[in-house]
C-alpha cells in the first residue's frame, strides 16, 4: 500500500529508494547485497564481521567452497544451486573473484539413490560415466566433470569491493535483536536476516534450530591443483584445489557444538591420509610440514536444513536466510536470486495502488 499524505499531496522516500537493511556480511549477505544492487536498489549491511576477517566465527573466510551438488534436497532447492553455478561461471572470466573452473573426479562408494547428486549432471559441463578401469575397484561408480571452486580469500574482499563500488555500506555492529537493527533505520521497509548463526541468540529469533559446526581442513601446498576428487560415502573426503592460492584444501570433518579455535592434530594427520587415498598423485602419504597449514571455521547449520522465506511484520518485511552450513558458497547466488525477487515482490505490493 503506498504511504502517500493525501492530504498534503506528498509522499515520503519512494520505496525503491529506501535502504534494503542485510543483517550479517558473509557469503549470503554480500552476495544478496550485490544482485540487489545490480537491480538498482540501495543497501546497507550491519554484520560484527566483514570481508577480510579471520575470526573462526566468520565461516565465509574458511569454507572450502566449491560448487557440489547436494543431494536430499527438494527441486526448488536443486535451482538454487543451479542459479549459483551460472552465476559462477560468469565470475570465473574475472581472475579477481577467485572463481575457477576445474576437473573433477567424484567416487561413489554405493550406487547412488534417486535422491543423490547425480541431478547435478543437468549444470555441470563434460558429465560422464566413469568406466571401471578408470576409477579404483572398491567403488560402485565414479562420476567425471568441470566445476567451479571459489577461493574466500580472494571472493569476500572482491565482493566488498563491488558492493561499495556500487553504492552499498558496510557498518560493523553487533546486535542484540531484530528491533535494534529496526530501530538504526526508521525509514527502511525490508530487513533481510543473512546473519547465520547469530539467528540462534537474537533476541526475537531465537532459533534453537540452530547449531555451530566447526570444520577443520587441512591446506597443502601443492602445483596439482587442477582437480577436485571427492569420496561420497562412510569414509567422506574431499580435495578442493584452489589455483590462485597453489594448493588444495583436504577434508572433511564436522564436529557439532565444538567451538575450540585449536588444531587438532590428529584430524590433521586423519585428512592427509584420507586424502591420501583418494587422491594418492596429488596428495603424499607425508607431506612436508613447511607445506602443510590449517583452516578452522564454525559453520552456521540448522537442524533441518536452511531457512528462506519472507514474512510481513506491520509496515516492514522480513526476509530471512541463514542456517546453510557448509553449502553457503554452492547455494549463494541462487538465493540472493530468490531474495532480490521476495524484495522486488514487496516493491511490487508497495508501489501499485
Amino acid at each position: 500500500m503506498s504511504e502517500c499524505d493525501q492530504n498534503t499531496n506528498t509522499c515520503p522516500i519512494p520505496f525503491s529508494q529506501r535502504p534494503i537493511i542485510i543483517l550479517g556480511a558473509g557469503i549470503i549477505g554480500c552476495a544478496a547485497a550485490r544482485q540487489l544492487l545490480l537491480q538498482g536498489f540501495h543497501v546497507t549491511l550491519v554484520a560484527e564481521f566483514l570481508p577480510g576477517d579471520q575470526d573462526i566465527n566468520y565461516a565465509s573466510a574458511w569454507a572450502g567452497a566449491a560448487w557440489h551438488a547436494a543431494g536430499s534436497i527438494t527441486p526448488d532447492q536443486r535451482y538454487l544451486q543451479a542459479v549459483t553455478h551460472r552465476v559462477l561461471l560468469q565470475m570465473a572470466r574475472e581472475p579477481a573473484s577467485g572463481v575457477s573452473l576445474v576437473d573433477s573426479r567424484e567416487y561413489l562408494e554405493q550406487e547412488p539413490t534417486p535422491d543423490s547428486a547425480l541431478w547435478g549432471r543437468t549444470v555441470v559441463s563434460r558429465f560422464r560415466n566413469l568406466s571401471p578401469e578408470e576409477y579404483p575397484s572398491e567403488f560402485a561408480c565414479a562420476w567425471a566433470y568441470e566445476t567451479l571452486v571459489t577461493d574466500p580469500t580472494r571472493h569476500m574482499p572482491y565482493l566488498k569491493r563491488q558492493i561499495q563500488t556500487m553504492g552499498g555500506r558496510f557498518i560493523r555492529r553487533k546486535v542484540e535483536s531484530l528491533h535494534e537493527l529496526y530501530g538504526m533505520f526508521l525509514d527502511s521497509r525490508v530487513f533481510i536476516n543473512a546473519s547465520g548463526l547469530g539467528s540462534k541468540t537474537l533476541a526475537d529469533v531465537q532459533d534453537d534450530r540452530c547449531f555451530p559446526e566447526r570444520g577443520q581442513n587441512v591446506f597443502l601446498r601443492t602445483d596439482k591443483c587442477q582437480t577436485m576428487y571427492f569420496r561420497n560415502g562412510q569414509e567422506y573426503t574431499y580435495v578442493i584445489p584452489r589455483p590462485y592460492s597453489g594448493g588444495v584444501v583436504l577434508g572433511g570433518v564436522k564436529h557439532q557444538d565444538n567451538l575450540s579455535p585449536d588444531v587438532d592434530l590428529d584430524i590433521a594427520r586423519d585428512e592427509i591420509a584420507r586424502a591420501h587415498r583418494l587422491a594418492p598423485d596429488v596428495v603424499p602419504a607425508n607431506p612436508p610440514e613447511d607445506a602443510i597449514s590449517h583452516i578452522i571455521g564454525i559453520r552456521p547449520s540448522r537442524k533441518g536444513g536452511f531457512r528462506l522465506d519472507s514474512e510481513v511484520q506491520g509496515s516492514r518485511t522480513l526476509l530471512s536466510a541463514y542456517g546453510f552450513g557448509g553449502g553457503g558458497y554452492a547455494f549463494s547466488y541462487g538465493v540472493a536470486d530468490a531474495l532480490v525477487k521476495m524484495v522486488e515482490q514487496t516493491e511490487r505490493d508497495h508501489v501499485i495502488v
